[in-house]
């Protein structure tokens, strides 16, 4: 049996770990559950934007994620149809935060670093291969049924975050609509070992292109890199490896030997729970909210839930703050993913995959140019990111 001072996290992704991490690390016993064996490595999310490292370095984990990835500031737009590159860097950010660069580094490997520091805390637990089937709740905790290893059986716990993904079965069985949409393309995220500087792509290169638009980014020193395009969603999935060749020889013309080494294929959306709080009841990342991950917003918006939401829990759990701060969590952050970050990504992916009209591409690159050449303009521009922010709702240590 738990008690009113534990937690159960469901979901053991990035966010789910490190909203665990924050837990454990005030002192909150934690247990997290996942039905996966472990980490889930296939290709997802890259990028950890500059104003989130802030969080992933109070948790301790950002000299270690540095060692693994690594630190980056230039990025290019490339018109697909014109050959033109527009260059910038975020080096603009340099006097405005002690973080003036973006991380690269694969979202599992930051997970698994999480996880390495959550295993040595005495009260966290990882329960791998435990899938969450329901819950009831009343005034003194929320009961939660599973299904492991050793078959069905049950946790009690104080409060629950769900982090289980934009499929959440935490959030299904709390009976809660994921309202929005869902685009008509899915996104193929796959990992190459093979050198798109050959072909004058950039370590990160956003390829403009309503049929062959992608993301490009170099993932590992060692050769890793990742593109991700569309396709329309009625094309089937099971023949997807059919049609990636013809791909590839349309944007690295020329090239053999591509060494594919994973890829994923996942719907695009744009959703938000009808609420982020039910009860003793609590989701996070794309578990209340979902977006195409155009510019990288979905995570970061993510771990902006996460270093909230710990603060506050614990706060409400050794009695320092009223339950009302939890409110004001799950207003503020779907709010602001309503209002600044499913609009932004919606934008990010006109530019990058939507737009045909020869004129309005004309409109978008002018803007680019403009950003490029103007540090102020980008300054603004970047600025957006530490507008997905929520400031901390009690005081941190």
């Amino acid at each position: 049996m738990g008690s009113p001072e534990n937690v159960v996290v469901v979901g053991g992704g990035p966010i789910g770990l490190v909203s665990a991490l924050g837990l454990a690390q005030a002192g909150v016993p934690v247990t997290v559950i996942d039905r996966a064996a472990g980490v889930i490595a296939s290709p997802r999310a890259i990028v950890y934007h500059w104003s989130v490292l802030e969080g992933i370095e109070r948790l301790g984990l950002l000299e270690d994620a540095l060692a693994v990835g690594f630190a980056k500031q230039d990025y290019t737009y490339a018109d697909f149809r014109s050959g033109e590159r527009i260059h910038y860097s975020i080096d603009v950010l340099e006097g405005h935060t002690a973080f003036p660069y973006n991380l690269h580094i694969g979202q599992h490997q930051l997970a698994e670093i999480a996880l390495q520091r959550l295993v040595e805390l005495p009260h966290a637990e990882v329960r791998w291969g435990t899938e969450f089937v329901g819950l009831e709740q009343d005034d003194t905790g929320v009961t939660v049924h599973t299904v492991g290893p050793d078959g069905a059986s049950s946790l009690r716990a104080g409060w629950v975050i769900g982090a289980d993904g934009a499929s959440s079965p935490v959030r299904k069985a709390l009976g809660l609509e994921f309202e929005g949409f869902t685009w008509p393309k899915r996104f193929v995220a796959v990992n190459l070992r093979y050198d798109f500087s050959l072909n004058d792509y950039a370590r990160t290169t956003f390829l403009i292109d309503d049929q062959y638009g992608a993301v490009i980014a170099k993932l590992t020193s060692d050769g890793l890199w990742r593109c991700t395009y569309s396709e329309p969603l009625e094309l089937p999935e099971e023949t997807i490896t059919e049609r990636m060749p013809d791909y590839f020889k349309v944007i690295l013309p020329g090239a053999t030997d591509l060494g594919i080494d994973a890829f994923s294929p996942y719907r695009m959306h744009q959703r938000a729970a009808a609420r982020f709080r039910s009860g003793r009841v609590l989701l996070a990342g794309d578990a209340a909210h979902a977006t195409n991950p155009s510019g990288g917003y979905g995570l970061t918006s993510g771990l902006f839930d996460a270093f909230v939401l710990y603060d506050a829990l614990a706060a409400v759990i050794r009695g320092e703050a009223s339950e009302t701060v939890l409110d004001v969590y799950a207003d503020e952050r779907r709010r602001n993913f309503l209002e600044i970050v499913s609009p932004a990504a919606t934008e990010n992916k006109r530019v990058i995959f939507d737009t045909s009209d020869p004129a309005q591409r004309e409109v978008d690159l002018t803007n680019l140019r403009r950003m490029a050449s103007d540090k102020d303009v980008l300054l603004s521009r970047l600025m957006l990111l530490d507008r997905m922010r929520t400031r901390p709702l009690v005081p941190t240590p």
